[in-house]
């Protein structure tokens, strides 16, 4: 989840980020991503520089600055869409090199990104089975360009370029939203100096969408209460950098402000965490064992009780004083529990999991090749039959290791996607259908699970 802030905007970018104030950055190479990386990398202490190429002819760079070593200079070029310049904190760089990838254009407005054409939600829900974020576009999201912006009350005499060296790390200046129009007057006014030819109209600003509008926005309370828990509960995460809280869209009056698309998409983050994930197959008792590994704790503790305190020669072994039936019965339950802690040692989890998604997939396959025997290559199938045998396994991994599990359902769907091209949609509807028949969890508790655990966009 992209979390990290803009210090300034190089004087070169032709997308600037709202409120930040503009750097002059004629000593950073921004046209050429060899140079870029050039000036910090290998060249001394304190010091790196990164460059690679994206897809579509597109790459990102950045630098550390050659004269503040605690600043560091950031660009994402796109041939058709132009170049973003940003100033970072030095220690942000490589982290935002990480995050600016792929698709990724633009970020605004606490995390919102932009593909050239989309505006899209904040990642926060994993899709396994892509192995990234789940995409969520942005309902009526319109781009918002510096043309639109730019009228006859922006007046570039009174706008401001920084140098690098006066530029106050401690205290960025956020000039106002009247003062920084005049920032942007200028900005515009030295593009055309250079004689830059892309137009003002291509060069965005911010996005507008209706759930950004003030009115709609949430507090802390609202927030919280999506989540399931208390709006102190979500303070502390905020203060304390905890429960990958998303940044908030707006501050108001000093309060955090969020769109609600936003907090409902953490709020099914939460939901599908890996505790969150692993409560939906816990027993009821007095532990929080998965089911599966409960029952096999209880099942050892019969044994051992058993064979500890039932068996008339072992039994003469307790007439002791102080080795009673409860002394025995405490024994038991603590061997038990180490028995069925110890469930890995039993069975090879890594080893379990990558027979199983083989099995499933060789399942699909095998199914697939049926259908397409019996069909036109036209007509998709409902759902493909999984043996039965393969089916309870795959129920019995669940209730006994539920998160190495989710894994295993993401792999499979992802590789029946990639290697077969089988829509997830059926590749969820035959996991889902297999486990109904054969498997021995309850059945609400295994639709809930696989509710949380399936790809987001495996729904039908």
């Amino acid at each position: 989840m992209y979390t990290l802030r803009p210090l300034a905007n190089g004087l070169r970018t032709d997308h600037p980020v709202p409120d930040p104030p503009f750097v002059d950055d004629s000593h950073i190479p921004v046209e050429d991503r060899r140079a870029i990386e050039a000036v910090g990398r290998n060249v001394g202490d304190g010091m790196w520089g990164r460059e690679d190429r994206d897809h579509g002819g597109g790459w990102r760079a950045f630098t550390t600055d050659p004269i503040r070593h605690d600043l560091a200079w950031r660009v994402r070029y796109h041939p058709e869409h132009g170049r973003s310049v940003l100033i970072m904190r030095d220690d942000d760089a490589a982290s935002m090199h990480t995050q600016w990838w792929g698709d990724v254009l633009l970020y605004r407005t606490g995390g919102y990104w932009w593909d050239g054409t989309t505006w899209y939600h904040p990642g926060q829900v994993w899709d396994g089975a892509s192995e990234r974020y789940d995409r969520r576009p942005v309902k009526a999201a319109r781009t918002v360009t510096a043309a639109e912006l730019l009228d006859d009350s922006a007046d570039p005499a009174q706008g401001r370029v920084l140098t690098i060296a006066n530029f106050d790390t401690e205290a960025p200046e956020a000039p106002g939203a009247d003062r920084w129009l005049d920032d942007l007057a200028l900005w515009a006014a030295r593009r055309k100096e250079r004689g830059e030819e892309a137009p003002l109209s291509g060069c965005v600003v911010r996005l507008s969408a209706p759930e950004l509008a003030g009115d709609q926005l949430l507090g802390a309370p609202d927030v919280a209460k999506l989540a399931g828990i208390a709006a102190s509960t979500l303070r502390a995460y905020n203060s304390r950098g905890e429960g990958a809280v998303p940044p908030p869209q707006a501050t108001v009056a000093g309060r955090s402000m969020w769109a609600r698309p936003v907090a409902e998409d953490w709020a099914e983050a939460r939901r599908r965490s890996s505790d969150s994930v692993a409560a939906t197959v816990a027993s009821s008792g007095k532990d929080t064992l998965p089911v599966g590994k409960a029952d096999l704790r209880e099942r050892f503790a019969r044994t051992f009780y058993s064979l500890l305190w039932e068996h008339p020669e072992r039994r003469k072994r307790w007439v002791l004083r102080h080795r009673n039936e409860a002394a025995v019965r405490q024994v038991s339950d603590e061997l038990a529990w180490e028995v069925a802690a110890g469930l890995k040692d039993i069975l090879p989890v890594e080893g379990l999991a990558a027979t199983l998604r083989h099995a499933v997939l060789d399942e699909f396959a095998s199914g697939l090749e049926l259908y397409r025997s019996l069909h036109s290559e036209d007509e998709d199938p409902v759902f493909f039959g999984i043996l039965h045998d393969v089916a309870r396994m795959l129920d019995w991994f669940i209730r006994h290791h539920p998160n190495h599990a989710r894994y295993v359902i993401s792999e499979i769907i992802g590789d029946a996607e990639r290697r077969m091209e089988i829509p997830r949609q059926i590749s969820a509807r035959s996991l889902r259908t297999a486990l109904a028949l054969d498997g021995k969890l309850d059945e609400k508790v295994m639709r809930e699970y696989l509710d949380r655990v399936l790809p987001p966009s495996s729904a039908p």
